[in-house]
């Protein structure tokens, strides 16, 4: 009886994580550490938070929650037998990451949310959003050029949109075994819009066109906000049919917001709906974080070419800002430029603080919402644009 007792008692010991727990996993669970730290107490991303907490599960020693090998093997595919046989609770949730099904889901919460008036009342806005999407072309040829592959160049670049669920989209599309550095990147970066723009704005502009006081915008009626959705679904998906699931979702948001119709599933999507999906996915991509795939020198690579495309990124829009201040004779505050990196609503609040700082009567918030919006959608475009070429 004793010696059963014993045995039950080294077997339970040996299969302990205290025995089995790798410097590595040791190390990438004091990170989630830090990353739970920041966004508790120092308040980035909230994201962050359940990102973190998947790290921290998926490197638990023989807690065997998440199986990369199930995903990310020679097939390319799925390993569905694998998956049946001894697949974990992160494995069966990450399903929604890996089949493209959160954050498509997660843009149709944001275009419940999200107000395209400043957009369509300035189109011209269409214009800064496209030039902040600088940043992920240089992001990805500075990638080529550090010896990433073309697909791993497209997944770090998206990073410079400052759009997580459209980074995540495109990652597991092209480049899975660098989802959890290519999400942590994203959100850290959006986290630190606050911090990381303003150098970059003051930078590129002079103090006489960051006081510029900018017209009231017209009024937008309920039938332009009804059509501008369903219109830009259909042009964009023609254009680049790989955007379309994030696109769609995102414009059927935006349609369910502005039809007046359907409250009940309005509030759902942007409420419930996008809180459940949000756990799953934040906690599934930190789970993709494990030391043995977290732990490279290419991490490192993907952080600094991710700072490098957000920044150009912002610099772009402002330079466009520039522009269009001059051709306008000055009418333009080329602070909303900056904007349309599709962090919504921060960038816009960022535009409107520095704005602020300069002529204290200046109200930049609705006009910086147009690039906003607009970067949104240019984002998915990118988004689309890369996968079409390289998947």
């Amino acid at each position: 009886m004793f010696e059963i007792f014993a045995d039950s008692v080294q077997t339970i010991v040996s299969k302990s994580g205290f025995l089995n727990l790798t410097g590595g996993q040791a190390l990438m669970i004091l990170v989630s550490f830090v990353l739970m730290y920041l966004a508790i107490r120092k308040g980035f991303e909230p994201l962050l938070l359940p990102i973190a907490f998947g790290m921290l599960l998926t490197n638990l020693p023989m807690a065997g929650m998440y199986h990369p090998e199930i995903f990310i093997n020679d097939t390319g595919h799925i390993a569905w037998e694998m998956l049946a046989n001894g697949g974990g609770l992160l494995d069966y949730l990450y399903l929604g990451v890996k089949l493209g099904i959160y954050p498509p889901l997660i843009f149709l919460g944001v275009g419940c949310m999200t107000d395209f008036g400043p957009l369509i009342a300035n189109p011209k806005s269409f214009l800064m959003g496209a030039a902040a999407q600088l940043g992920i072309f240089l992001a990805f040829f500075g990638a080529l050029a550090l010896g990433f592959t073309p697909a791993e160049a497209g997944s770090i670049g998206i990073i410079g949109g400052a759009d997580g669920p459209t980074a995540i989209f495109t990652t597991t599309q092209l480049a899975p075994h660098l989802l959890g550095s290519v999400a942590i990147a994203a959100y850290s970066y959006m986290a630190l819009v606050p911090i990381i723009q303003p150098p970059i704005m003051k930078l590129l502009t002079t103090k006489k066109a960051r006081a510029v006081r900018m017209e009231q915008l017209r009024p937008v009626s309920k039938l332009e906000k009804i059509v501008f959705p369903i219109l830009v679904a259909i042009l964009v998906s023609f254009l680049v049919p790989d955007t379309a699931p994030l696109i769609g979702m995102l414009m059927l948001g935006n349609l369910f917001r502005e039809s007046g119709v359907v409250d009940r599933l309005n509030k759902t999507a942007q409420n419930e709906l996008m809180n459940i999906v949000t756990i799953f996915l934040g906690v599934t991509v930190g789970a993709t974080a494990s030391a043995e795939r977290f732990l490279t020198p290419q991490t490192l690579g993907i952080i600094v070419l991710g700072l490098i495309a957000f920044a150009f990124g912002t610099a772009g829009g402002v330079l466009l800002g520039d522009l269009m201040y001059v051709l306008s004779g000055g009418k333009i505050n080329p602070l909303i430029g900056s904007a349309g990196v599709s962090a919504v609503p921060m960038a816009a609040r960022v535009s409107q603080k520095v704005g602020q700082k300069e002529n204290p009567t200046n109200f930049l918030l609705m006009h910086a919402m147009g690039p906003n919006v607009a970067g949104v959608i240019g984002s998915a475009v990118a988004a689309g644009v890369l996968l079409s070429i390289l998947k």
